[in-house]
């Protein structure tokens, strides 16, 4: 019989759990941008059709807020795992 033997990689090639990490967050971060820029569009296309109606403006008003506070925390995030990756690597 013909067996084939996988050949492996040396372990030290294998990227660190600190990269690991890194590119895990920096793909939710991608993501999360993407939704957060799609939040914002949305607001602004509330407000810009609520055509005088008080509670539509709120809701739109309210919904960019958290936009807003939705990026700072994201920005945050990203600079606390771009450090404690520094510090692990």
């Amino acid at each position: 019989m013909f067996y084939e033997v996988a050949q492996a990689g040396v372990i030290s090639d294998a990227p660190s759990l600190a990269e690991v990490l890194l590119r895990f967050f920096n793909f939710l971060l991608t993501v999360v941008g993407i939704i957060a820029i799609i939040m914002s569009l949305l607001s602004g296309i509330m407000y810009l059709t609520a055509g005088g109606n008080e509670s539509m403006m709120e809701k739109a008003k309210k919904s960019f807020t958290y936009f807003i506070i939705g990026t700072v925390v994201i920005f945050a995030v990203l600079i606390i795992v771009r450090t404690v990756a520094n510090f692990i690597s």
